[in-house]
């Protein structure tokens, strides 16, 4: 149960899960639902939140010394975004579906 749920919480897939067990995943399925009363999806679910619970910490521990890490977080959860200043420039615009004109000044 104990290897189960560090798998889980390390966001592996039924798959591997089975293949770590040297099982096949419809005994994994079974297993879950005797021991968890409940679905495998609905069980990783639960238990792969505390994996990203621990990965979330990770990363705002390696931001206080990684700059990149740092900015990721920011725009991700602070909404912070890259700023470019817009350059102005002369364009040159084409324009492909202008009627022609004949010699008298008529589209045609």
């Amino acid at each position: 149960k104990e290897q189960f749920e560090k798998l889980c919480g390390i966001q592996c897939t039924l798959v591997e899960v089975a293949s770590w067990f040297h099982c096949s995943p419809d005994t994994i399925e079974r297993w879950v639902k005797k021991t968890y009363k409940t679905t495998f999806a609905d069980s990783y679910k639960n238990l792969s939140s505390y994996g990203k619970i621990s990965l979330r910490r990770n990363q705002f521990r390696l931001a206080e010394n990684n700059t990149s890490m740092a900015i990721w977080l920011g725009k991700q959860y602070l909404g912070q975004r890259d700023y470019q200043d817009e350059l102005k420039s002369d364009s040159v615009v084409v324009i492909s579906n202008v009627p022609k004109k004949d010699n008298n000044g008529n589209n045609s």
